[in-house]
């Protein structure tokens, strides 16, 4: 039997530094003006709980786990004070 060899295509093939440049673009193809949610933030957090919802209360693993939620903000809290925007 012979051993399945995969072969990256795509993004995967791609070094890091076109995915980046293809990616930042992508963020660019809106202008400030026109993006939603940056000019309203109840929109946002409607959305946000929204999609909170659609997830059977079980699954909702925050809600089960605090300690898991707990690190997830602080993870959170930690790449945003060390962000430059």
């Amino acid at each position: 039997m012979e051993a399945s060899v995969k072969v990256k295509r795509g993004f995967a093939a791609m070094d890091s530094q076109t995915r980046r440049e293809i990616a930042r673009k992508g963020g660019q193809s809106v202008p400030p003006e026109k993006r939603v949610f940056a000019r309203d933030r109840s929109l946002a957090t409607a959305a946000g709980q929204k999609g909170g919802r659609s997830v059977d209360p079980a699954n909702r693993s925050f809600s089960q786990d605090r300690e898991l939620a707990s690190d997830a903000g602080r993870k959170g809290g930690r790449k945003r004070a060390g962000s430059h925007h």
